[in-house]
This record gives C-alpha cells, sequence and structure tokens, in this order.
C-alpha cells in the first residue's frame, strides 16, 4: 500500500531564488502613510479629508476584491481556497493563500491598479475631490507592497511561483 501511495502523490519542487523582507522600518513606514496623507489633504483639501478616507478605504477595499476576482475568473483560474481577504499587514486585501503563479498573480494586480485607478479617477466627476484624492491614496496605499514585489521581481523569470507570508515574500522557480 505504501507504493500505491507513493506512486500517486505529486511532490513540487521548487527552489526559492528571492526572499523578499518587509522590515519593522518599511512596515511602520507603510502604516504612517495614511496619516501623514490625511494631514495633507486636511491642509490642502478639505478638512473633511478623515472622514472621506474613512468612507474611502471600504469602497477601495470592495473595488479590489471585486476587480481581482473577475480578473482570475474571466482568465479562468481556481479562486477556491487558494484567494481570500486579509487584513494582516502589509498585505491588505485579496490576496494568495498559498503558492500562486507569479504571471497570475502579476496580471491581477496590474489590473487591479490600472482598472481601480480608472474607477478612482471617474468619482471626480460626482464627488469632491477631497473624496476622489481619498479613493486614489487607498488604492495606492493597499496595493504599495504588492507593486513594490513586483517592482523588485520585474527582472525575474516569469515562470516562477510566489508564497506570502506575515513579513515577507517569496519567489520560487520550479
Amino acid at each position: 500500500m505504501e507504493d500505491d501511495i507513493k506512486g500517486a502523490a505529486t511532490f513540487y519542487q521548487y527552489k526559492l531564488i528571492r526572499k523578499i523582507n518587509i522590515s519593522t522600518f518599511l512596515l511602520r513606514a507603510y502604516m504612517i502613510l495614511p496619516i501623514i496623507f490625511i494631514i495633507l489633504e486636511s491642509v490642502f483639501l478639505s478638512r473633511w479629508s478623515i472622514f472621506f478616507m474613512i468612507l474611502a478605504a471600504p469602497v477601495v477595499f470592495w473595488t479590489q476584491y471585486v476587480i481581482s476576482r473577475s480578473v482570475l475568473l474571466i482568465s479562468g483560474h481556481p479562486i477556491a481556497k487558494r484567494w481570500r481577504n486579509t487584513i494582516q499587514l502589509p498585505w491588505i486585501g485579496y490576496m494568495p493563500d498559498q503558492y500562486i503563479s507569479y504571471r497570475v498573480f502579476r496580471k491581477v494586480q496590474l489590473h487591479n491598479f490600472w482598472i481601480g485607478l480608472c474607477i478612482a479617477i471617474l468619482f471626480v466627476v460626482w464627488s469632491p475631490p477631497a473624496f476622489t484624492a481619498s479613493l486614489i491614496i487607498c488604492h495606492l496605499w493597499l496595493l504599495l507592497p504588492r507593486l513594490y514585489t513586483l517592482l523588485l521581481l520585474r527582472n525575474k523569470d516569469k515562470g516562477g511561483m510566489l508564497k506570502f507570508n506575515t513579513s515577507d515574500a517569496s519567489y520560487y522557480s520550479q
């Protein structure tokens, strides 16, 4: 019976190529960014900026979830048990729960970036400029760690796998 189990099992051999650590300094800087932007927005745009930022955060969170899930469904990638919403810093939002193909992750995040930015900019027509600025700031703030990861991996082979942990992102080749 042991031979049957060994013959039917699939073994994945991944080789770690790059580990992107999120240091405590970067994490603290990341947490301070919204406060800085709220202060700047309050001074230059509107005294209601803190209210607009609180209102914009769930709107952006939901928009990014819808965009990410739609891209995954349209491109035919399995979602069940592989992606989940997380509120753990720095990976806030709809993130892969397991190893994920670099190409899939890149596709989802770039679509998320551009479509989310366009949606936020469309709000300029119907809402105060401070709310539109809050939408853009929240959108970019939520995507910042993911875009940082993609930026550091831009010269790597696109056929690798990514794994996100609490304080790092690891890039593996097969």
